[in-house]
């Protein structure tokens, strides 16, 4: 079975069963544990009509590979990805200006997971990623998460220039992070919004670059050089929040 179609930690399965239970094809968890936080999983799930087998310990660090599984594990269906369509569907139902987190090839899928994380925290409408060359929705990325992948939509987009094109087209204000770039505590971040965070290491693409309205750099005072790339977006997506006056 593939790690893949797999999800872990007590927030996450949670997360899925209250939101989309019918992607839960199985559900594993630990025999013998009985605290309030497993039991409360295990009393929505069996609410929302899925039966779950209790395993030993060694079954589940099996099944997650390493990853701290928290005593649970579930099978899931495929989410559809959502697209470009899907994205101008989502912007053209909104009722306030356009809050995105775009991350233009992150690797790491707990980078990504936390991304997802702090989005949700902020209250941005969607994360933009390629389709290719990034990561997806791993399990470790759902468990850095927190329950996160469930709430906010992750778009994975073929082109992203052409997607960044199409956002400016709309009215939004795509704003890069870059070293050199307008101090972001000076910017205006309030309106119509799109955040975009280069990968771990090489930063902002050429293209993702040439089509940003403005660069934006975070304020580095002791002997670091950069920040990890899920500390730069939390820090972004707060002060924009804190502009949008939300």
């Amino acid at each position: 079975m593939s790690t893949r179609e797999l999800a872990w930690g007590l927030h996450p399965v949670r997360e899925v069963l209250q939101r989309a239970p019918e992607r839960v094809l199985e559900l594993w968890a630990l025999g013998g544990r009985a605290d309030a936080r497993m039991a409360e999983v295990l009393a929505l799930a069996e609410a929302q009509g899925v039966r779950c087998q209790f395993v030993p310990r060694e079954t589940l660090d099996g099944m997650a590979g390493g990853g701290v599984h928290q005593g649970v594990v579930a099978r899931l269906a495929p989410a559809a990805p959502l697209d470009e369509n899907d994205l101008y569907e989502l912007l053209d139902r909104l009722q306030e200006p356009p809050f995105l987190l775009v991350l233009d090839g992150v690797q790491d899928p707990h980078n990504l997971g936390a991304c997802l994380r702090t989005a949700d925290a902020a209250g941005a409408h969607a994360v933009i990623v390629p389709k290719d060359r990034a990561a997806g929705l791993t399990p470790a990325a759902r468990k850095a998460a927190a329950g996160a992948a469930e709430t906010v939509p992750l778009v994975q987009v073929v082109n992203l220039a052409r997607c960044l094109r199409a956002l400016k087209e709309r009215g939004i204000w795509v704003a890069g992070a870059e070293a050199g770039g307008q101090p972001a505590f000076e910017a205006d971040l309030s309106g119509p919004l799109a955040l975009v965070l280069g990968a771990e290491g090489a930063g902002l693409r050429r293209l993702t670059r040439e089509h940003c309205d403005l660069l934006l750099s975070l304020p580095m005072k002791g002997a670091v050089e950069s920040l990890n790339v899920s500390v730069a977006a939390g820090i972004l997506l707060y002060l924009a929040l804190a502009r949008r006056g939300d």
